[in-house]
């Protein structure tokens, strides 16, 4: 009976490579191997970027296994798997004669998907070559391998799956893919992300404020003013070390910088970079290499750096949040518990305190001021991001400027934050009163 199951393992490239923690793809016929060799060669990408590889993988290959001798080409099959990936695999009448019971994915879910088997089947080409596959190879290959390398002389001969053209010629856009994605629909509905500027002093005053005992969570205020005023992402506040906090002698402003978690340099001599000084010093790994499923993981965006020591420094806005940031650092550090890291910010017992419990307490707090916790009511985390970024542009800060503010390698990139609302367009055509 055929089937794909996914696992983690150890694996070591040669003997004398670092073994790696990966994800991994077995079949009933054993390992997947070339892809498991594809994925540590993409082992500095995001682990949420190496799972939904996996995962986009996993499905071709479970669709393969359930359609084996249904279609007469490669053509008629990888058709079928995009429709079926946007309209569900269950029928009218609640049959699903493959047992695949796929539900309808989301056009741009099912782009992202075919974007990964776009990578694993360019893997494939560099590594066996543009040939078509061997029936009879000479090294003994799986048969989800041959599947696979099948897919990837395909993909490449007929453009399936592509998004885009990789060096055009004259002739290229007159040609017609196919099979294509689905057209992603274009929403405009980023401004609602935007948290409530209105309900924000009461939300940091009381949100993290214990009722019963008085105590109030001064690590969750500053993980909040680190986003609100300095247009830190989430995940980035999870790697800042303590030492990485320095105080103007002059204004008594806090100088914040955030150091790439591997590459950063070191908070000590002698180690060449973080990734050396967590591992001698700690026996950690940099948070954003750990599975998403750890309690230390936090993600890395890869945000422009505009410092030698592979860092950036917050920019505080107003400016005055920076002495404000100073005064609730110092009634932090005096009730924080030390633990065995170097990170700032701690839970209760003295561990570095993780991403996930961080949500929470922020949802509780939204809740403890009667608003409801949701993405599209601008009550996430991340909304407070994006109220920093329109506060620039509301400012007279030009596109440039809150780029290296945001810390975004594209000046395209901020575009989203600084979306007006519909209420404030209707607000001004009804001052224009034309």
């Amino acid at each position: 009976m055929a089937y794909v199951l996914k696992r983690h393992v150890d694996y070591k490239a040669n003997q004398s490579a670092l073994t790696v923690s990966l994800p991994a793809l077995f079949t009933e016929k054993g390992l997947l191997v070339s892809h498991l060799k594809f994925l540590y060669s993409k082992r500095n990408k995001s682990q949420s970027w190496l799972e939904r590889n996996v995962f986009a993988v996993e499905l071709l290959l479970k669709f393969i296994n359930a359609h084996t001798n249904t279609f007469t080409s490669a053509t008629e099959l990888l058709r079928s798997f995009v429709d079926t990936l946007c309209f569900g695999s269950i029928d009218d009448s609640h049959q699903d004669t493959s047992n695949l019971y796929w539900h309808p994915r989301k056009a741009e879910d099912v782009n992202v998907l075919l974007g990964h088997i776009n990578f694993y089947c360019d893997h494939l080409d560099k590594t066996y070559g543009h040939e078509l596959p061997s029936l009879n190879p000479l090294r003994k290959a799986t048969k989800a391998e041959q599947r696979m390398r099948w897919c990837a002389y395909y993909k490449r001969e007929s453009n399936c799956f592509l998004n885009h053209l990789s060096n055009p010629s004259k002739h290229q856009f007159s040609k017609v893919r196919s099979i294509q994605g689905p057209m992603n629909h274009l929403l405009s509905i980023e401004s609602v992300f935007r948290f409530p500027e209105d309900h924000f002093d009461r939300f940091f005053q009381y949100g993290f404020s214990n009722r019963r005992s008085g105590d109030i969570d001064y690590a969750s205020q500053l993980i909040v003013m680190l986003m609100h005023y300095g247009g830190l992402r989430l995940s980035e506040c999870f790697h800042i070390y303590t030492s990485d906090i320095a105080i103007d002698t002059k204004s008594g402003a806090a100088i914040v910088s955030v150091f790439h978690p591997s590459d950063g340099a070191s908070p000590e001599k002698g180690f060449a970079n973080r990734r050396e000084y967590l591992n001698i010093r700690f026996r950690q790994k940099p948070r954003y290499e750990y599975k998403r499923s750890h309690r230390l993981y936090s993600g890395w965006k890869q945000p422009l750096l505009t410092n030698q020591n592979h860092s950036f420094d917050v920019m505080f806005f107003p400016s005055s949040k920076a002495i404000e940031f100073t005064w609730l650092l110092q009634q932090y550090l005096a009730v924080r518990v030390d633990g065995d890291h170097p990170y700032l910010f701690t839970n209760s017992s003295g561990k570095a305190e993780s991403k996930k419990n961080f949500i929470q307490k922020h949802k509780r707090a939204i809740e403890r001021i009667g608003l409801e916790a949701s993405k599209h009511l601008g009550t996430s985390p991340h909304s407070h991001r994006h109220f920093y970024g329109y506060r620039l542009k509301q400012a007279g800060f030009n596109q440039l400027e809150i780029q290296k503010a945001m810390h975004h390698k594209s000046p395209l990139s901020c575009l989203v934050y600084l979306k007006p609302e519909d209420k404030e367009i209707r607000n001004k055509i009804r001052a224009l009163g034309l």
